[in-house]
């Protein structure tokens, strides 16, 4: 597994959302994305993060960014996962872990003291011409949208 770093082009991909929809990350050029990669819809990590993301959205859309969630879960888990904690941002699915594998969230990662292979919750700041500005990697659940958003310089 190769990490992404600054600099590098944002592999482009084409997932489905919530909705059974297909969205390209090609379709956001010329706007900031804000990519993430959480393990599992409606864990209470995730859940913490997505809904971070959620009370967040309105500074970052203002700022001119775009957010997306990634997961390997299934369109219907995702539908269930934004109507019980009303996300209003795409959530995507990655089943085959394709992306997450292309972005390096994916992979060895220690869980309770043993490595295993799984989603290394992972964030990542695409630029407007499709390059990576940011990449982060193993980041916190809790408190990671706050310090995002501060070393973007949204408060």
């Amino acid at each position: 597994m190769s990490k992404l770093q600054p600099g590098d082009a944002a592999p482009d991909f084409t997932l489905t959302d919530a909705d059974d929809n297909e969205v390209s990350l090609e379709s956001f050029r010329g706007r900031r994305v804000i990519l993430y990669f959480y393990p599992a819809a409606m864990t209470p990590g995730c859940t913490k993060q997505a809904c971070d993301f959620r009370d967040n959205l309105g500074a970052l859309t203002e700022q001119g960014f775009v957010v997306l969630g990634v997961s390997k879960d299934k369109p219907a888990k995702l539908r269930q996962f934004r109507e019980r904690d009303a996300l209003t941002f795409p959530l995507l699915s990655d089943t085959g872990l394709d992306v997450h594998k292309a972005y390096g969230a994916y992979g060895e990662k220690t869980n309770y003291g043993k490595t295993v292979m799984g989603v290394i919750r992972s964030t990542f700041v695409v630029d407007p011409d499709g390059k990576i500005e940011k990449a982060l990697y193993n980041v916190k659940a809790t408190g990671h949208v706050a310090r995002l958003t501060k070393e973007l310089g949204i408060s």
